[in-house]
């Protein structure tokens, strides 16, 4: 069994529960180190993740000596761990409860969760005596908090419990359950609901899983990756948040600890291809409602996941982080950046928005007005680009890029003006002029300082008409400087000044990106083959971090990565659309992407009929 270190279990070793509200994390030795009850966002309930010594944390697991394996029930977010012990099988079935609401509309969307952690226990065919810890931490996760929650240990006999330490002897074959619940819920009786519970939400889970037109050779892996996409997602809303965690470091010790309960612009379009292309609708359209209220009041970087939602950055002093990495942080100050390529996210979304019958409707048109008045403005400025520096600005030959996106798909959709044309034209001569100046015909991370970007592998995917040798080039730079192996690093820190202190893992996504870039550039048997080697770098339940040592293959970041799994989404459905109709399917506008991803998904689903 996979041991701690100072306390602290690997990443991989964890796997996520998710109510479309909240969200847990359960280590393979039974401990649940992180759960965020009610919403992504919330003071929570148990956060020994990011501090062993007072962090609070439930634990059930065999005394003495055992080894665990774990897999998810097919086709849900339940998670099942079996614990070897010298006398026989001790399972524990772990779920955040949820279900259709019973007046919805959209059942996939409109949902119910009472915010409960509920564990169902059992012996095999002999005896188990089992450890029972629950403990709520020493002092608040974040002092400032208003809402601190009040969680009670529930069980099928006896009064809830503020906290609990001891041994229980399981019977043979004996079942039990035990519910982390708000104090104020004793009146429902939690313990008594979970079995009826448990099979509701296998059965949510279950319809929400087979409503996938995906019919691809990955479905075990893209069914994996949509579930925790759907984990991730907040129900009252329509927001994903990019991980359901805080501060898990990008170097170990280190200080690259980010707040991810939030929903980022720039995933959009990916979110609008991978849950298009898998048939989801309903949850495409209601995440661009989130999106559609939200950026048309005030164009950020990142947004909440609810108008109430806090995203002012702070620093927890008082928390030691995972194994030692500090500062730990709620909120994200990369909210207030200038980042360009964030013009063309909205963009190339409300394109694609478009494309899917969506509304660009009065209020959309004026943010997109203003969008496209935004990159004429300050297309030739510096900024911090997508990876969020915290250096000093830089001209980002990425973020130029969808400076031009935001203008040509503003041109697209509310028609030619001079000034969006001409901008649109200098933009372009300055990336053919760079491509141009250097030995090689690729481009660069920046316009004077040279450098190389992962992000450039993003370039064949935006319709940007440069010549093929000059993406090619491109993509072969991003390799030469920065690959290692399987995975891609964002940049070079040796040429990059980010403002911070340490090293970091490869950007799983960047290996992802690289497939796309060389299905676009023709390369489809290396980008198969490299995709088929991620697939097995993903943990024992399927999951991905943000991040990955590429040498001891070791999970950094957050976890697990909503862009992660979003990015294994596209990539299955690129290769796809690359066997249907070669590179040409994969050239164009995102819309184009989304459309034919789609009327793929369509056109499987109805042959499987």
């Amino acid at each position: 069994m996979a041991g701690r270190t100072d306390g602290y279990l690997s990443l991989r070793d964890y796997a996520l529960l998710g109510d479309c509200h909240g969200a847990a994390l359960v280590g393979v030795d039974g401990a649940v180190d992180w759960f965020c009850a009610g919403r992504f966002d919330a003071q929570p309930t148990c956060w020994a993740l990011l501090d062993a010594k007072k962090g609070a944390s439930l634990r059930i697991a065999p005394v003495g000596e055992f080894e665990s394996k774990r897999a998810y029930l097919s086709q849900t977010n339940v998670l099942s761990t079996m614990f070897e012990h010298p006398k026989g099988v001790l399972t524990i079935t772990d779920f955040l409860p949820v279900e259709s609401s019973e007046k919805a509309e959209q059942p996939s969307v409109d949902l119910v969760a009472p915010g409960w952690l509920v564990r169902v226990v059992e012996a095999s065919d002999s005896d188990c005596e089992i450890a029972l810890t629950y403990h709520p931490g020493e002092g608040a996760f974040d002092p400032r908090h208003d809402s601190a929650p009040d969680m009670r240990l529930y069980q099928q006999e006896g009064a809830p419990v503020k906290q609990i330490d001891t041994t229980l002897t399981l019977k043979a074959n004996e079942r039990r359950v035990f519910v982390l619940a708000p104090h104020q819920d004793a009146a429902r009786a939690p313990a008594e609901q979970a079995e009826a519970l448990l099979e509701k939400t296998i059965d949510f889970w279950r319809k929400w899983s087979n409503a996938s037109r995906y019919r691809g050779p990955y479905r075990d892996a893209v069914g994996r990756s949509a579930l925790a996409l759907k984990a991730l997602t907040y129900a009252p809303t329509g927001a994903i948040v990019a991980a359901p965690t805080t501060s898990l470091p990008e170097n170990i010790g280190g200080e690259r600890n980010w707040d991810y309960r939030y929903s980022w612009l720039r995933d959009s379009s990916f979110v609008l291809q991978a849950l298009g292309g898998l048939g989801y609708e309903d949850e495409a359209g209601r995440y661009c409602e989130y999106l559609g209220s939200t950026c048309v009041q005030d164009l950020r970087i990142l947004y909440g996941i609810a108008s109430e939602s806090d995203i002012e950055e702070r620093a927890l002093h008082h928390l030691d982080g995972y194994r030692g990495s500090k500062p730990v942080r709620v909120g994200n100050a990369a909210s207030d950046q200038l980042q360009l390529d964030i013009f063309g996210e909205v963009a190339d979304w409300a394109l694609a928005y478009r494309a899917l019958g969506g509304p660009i409707d009065d209020a959309l048109q004026t943010m997109l007005e203003e969008v496209a008045d935004q990159a004429v403005l300050l297309w030739s400025e510096p900024d911090q680009g997508i990876w969020e520096m915290r250096g000093a600005p830089r001209h980002y030959v990425h973020g130029k890029a969808m400076a031009w996106v935001a203008l040509d798909r503003a041109i697209q959709l509310l028609g030619e003006r001079e000034d969006w044309c001409a901008a649109r034209d200098d933009i372009l001569k300055t990336l053919q002029d760079l491509a141009d100046d250097g030995e090689d015909d690729g481009l660069e991370q920046t316009l004077t300082d040279g450098g190389m970007d992962a992000a450039l592998l993003l370039l064949p995917m935006i319709n940007l008409p440069l010549s093929d040798t000059v993406l090619d080039e491109t993509v072969r730079g991003v390799e030469r400087a920065l690959r290692d192996g399987d995975y891609v690093l964002r940049y070079s820190l040796e040429n990059t000044d980010d403002g911070l202190e340490g090293g970091e893992g490869a950007f799983l996504i960047c290996s992802f990106w690289l497939v796309d870039a060389m299905l676009c550039m023709g390369r489809a048997t290396e980008a198969r083959a490299l995709f088929e080697r991620l697939l097995a770098h993903a943990n024992d339940v399927g999951l991905y971090a943000e991040e990955i040592d590429p040498h001891d293959q070791a999970f950094l970041g957050n976890f697990p990565q909503a862009f992660t799994h979003l990015a294994l989404i596209n990539s299955a459905i690129n290769l796809e659309l690359y066997e249907k109709g070669g590179p040409a399917a994969l050239r164009g506008t995102h819309a184009d992407r989304v459309v034919r991803a789609t009327s793929h998904a369509q056109s499987t689903d109805k042959t499987d009929l």
